[in-house]
C-alpha cells in the first residue's frame, strides 16, 4: 500500500490514469483502517478494483488482516501473463508468517473480463487455505476482479 505522504503530485506533470486509481485505493485503504476494516465486502471488492484492474497482465494480491480483519498491508506477489500467474503456497505462508496476520483475502485480475474461476484458481485457492489452515490461519476471501467481481466467498467455495 502507498502511503507516501512525503511526496506530493507534481502539478506540471500530467497525472497518469495510474497513479489516480492508486490514490483512490490508498483513501479506501485509510478510510477502512480506521473504520470496522474489511469487514464489508463491497468495500473490500471496490478496494481491490482499484488496485488490480489497471494491469494487462494477471496479478495475485494478498490483503493480510489482524485478527480484527483490519488491514496490516496489502500486497502484490505473483505477477503473469495475460491469462495466468503461477501461485506458490509456501511464499504466501512466509508472507503471513512475516506479517503475523490473522487473516487473508486473496485477489486476483483476470484481464480478459471474465469474472468467472478457472479450475487452476479453485485449486490454487484450495492449497492455499489447507497450507494457512497448519498455521491457524483464515481464508477469507479469493476474489477475482474482471468486467466485474467474484467472490469465491459469496459463492459458497470458500
Amino acid at each position: 500500500m502507498h502511503t507516501d505522504n512525503s511526496k506530493p503530485y507534481n502539478i506540471t506533470t500530467p497525472i497518469t490514469e495510474h497513479k489516480v486509481l492508486e490514490a483512490a485505493a490508498d483513501i479506501l485503504a485509510c478510510k477502512y483502517i480506521r473504520d470496522d476494516a474489511f469487514t464489508s465486502s463491497e468495500a473490500t471488492k471496490e478496494f481491490l478494483r482499484f488496485k488490480l484492474g489497471k494491469y494487462e497482465r494477471e496479478v495475485f494480491a494478498v490483503m493480510l488482516l489482524d485478527s480484527q480483519h483490519k488491514l496490516i498491508d496489502y500486497t502484490e506477489l505473483f505477477f503473469g501473463t495475460i491469462d495466468a500467474a503461477a501461485v506458490y503456497p509456501r511464499e504466501v505462508v512466509k508472507l503471513v508468517l512475516n506479517e503475523n496476520a490473522a487473516a487473508v483475502i486473496f485477489a486476483h485480475n483476470h484481464p480478459s473480463g471474465i469474472n468467472e474461476p478457472s479450475i487452476a484458481d479453485k485449486n490454487i485457492t484450495k492449497r492455499l487455505q489447507e497450507a494457512l489452515a497448519l498455521i491457524d490461519v483464515r481464508v477469507l476471501d479469493h476474489i477475482i476482479i474482471g468486467d466485474g467481481t467474484y467472490s469465491f466467498a459469496e459463492n459458497g467455495l470458500i
